[in-house]
C-alpha cells in the first residue's frame, strides 16, 4: 500500500529500556499500532485528609501518583505477506515480540543463577535484583520513567504450529518520580523534565474570565 507523499510521518509510542547506571539504551520496543485510547489517573498526595488540620488543607506532600493504562494490538499478518523479509515472524509468529515485552518484568537467568550461586556459598544477604529503567515514550512531550504494574496478554489467533500471530497486550504503568528515584538518578531527571514541560504547556493555556460563570468578581 502506497502512502500519500504529503502525509505526515506516523509517530509511534513505545517503551525504551535503559541501563540504570550508564543510561545506555538497551532495547527499544515500538508499538506496532498506537492504541486508540490511553487512560491516565492522578492520585493527589495531600497533607492530612478528611478531618485533618485546617492549616494543612491546601498543602501537598508531593507530586501525585500517576498511573497509565493502555491496550496494544500486535498482528503478524502484514509481515507474513513477505516471509522472505520477515523470517523470524514466519518461523515464530509473535513469540519474539511478546518475549521482548515479557522479559521487561523478569530478572535475567544469569542474575538468577548468580544469586543462586551466592546463596549456595552461604551468602546471608543478597541484594534484590535491579531491572533496567523503563521509559514510556508517548511523543516528545511525554518521556516517562515507569514501573510496569499490570501486564496481561490475550493471544487471539495462531498459525498451524500454534505460534501466536495476533495478540492484545494490556499494560498498566506507574510513573516513577523523584520520590522514587531521587534527583540524581536518570529517571528522576527525566521526571523533572516531564514536570517542567507540563508547566510550560500549562502556561500556554488561554484561561477564561469570571464572566463565563456569570459573575463579575469573587468577594
Amino acid at each position: 500500500m502506497t502512502t500519500f507523499p504529503g502525509s505526515p510521518k506516523l509517530i509511534k509510542g513505545g517503551i525504551v529500556l535503559l541501563n540504570p547506571s550508564t543510561s545506555a539504551v538497551l532495547r527499544i520496543i515500538a508499538l506496532q499500532y498506537n492504541p486508540d485510547t490511553l487512560t491516565r489517573s492522578l492520585q493527589v498526595q495531600a497533607v492530612g485528609g478528611e478531618g485533618g488540620d485546617r492549616s494543612e488543607a491546601l498543602r501537598l506532600k508531593g507530586q501525585p501518583v500517576e498511573t497509565i493504562k493502555l491496550d496494544a494490538e500486535i498482528d503478524a499478518a502484514d509481515q507474513l505477506e513477505f516471509p522472505e523479509q520477515n523470517q523470524n515472524v514466519a518461523r515464530l509468529g509473535l513469540h519474539a515480540q511478546l518475549a521482548a515485552l515479557e522479559t521487561t518484568v523478569y530478572p535475567t537467568s544469569a542474575k538468577l543463577n548468580s544469586n543462586n550461586a551466592l546463596a549456595s556459598s552461604g551468602t546471608l544477604e543478597i541484594a534484590p535484583m535491579e531491572s533496567p529503567l523503563l521509559l514510556f515514550v508517548w511523543s516528545k512531550n511525554r518521556i516517562l520513567p515507569v514501573r510496569l504494574t499490570e501486564f496481561s496478554i490475550t493471544e487471539e489467533a495462531f498459525d498451524p504450529a500454534l505460534n501466536p500471530i495476533r495478540a492484545k497486550v494490556s499494560l498498566g504503568m506507574r510513573v516513577l518520580s523523584v520520590d522514587d528515584l531521587g534527583f540524581d538518578h536518570k529517571g528522576g531527571s527525566l521526571f523533572m523534565t516531564y514536570l517542567q514541560n507540563k508547566e510550560q504547556l500549562s502556561a500556554q493555556f488561554q484561561g477564561g474570565s469570571l464572566t463565563h460563570f456569570g459573575i463579575e468578581g469573587i468577594s
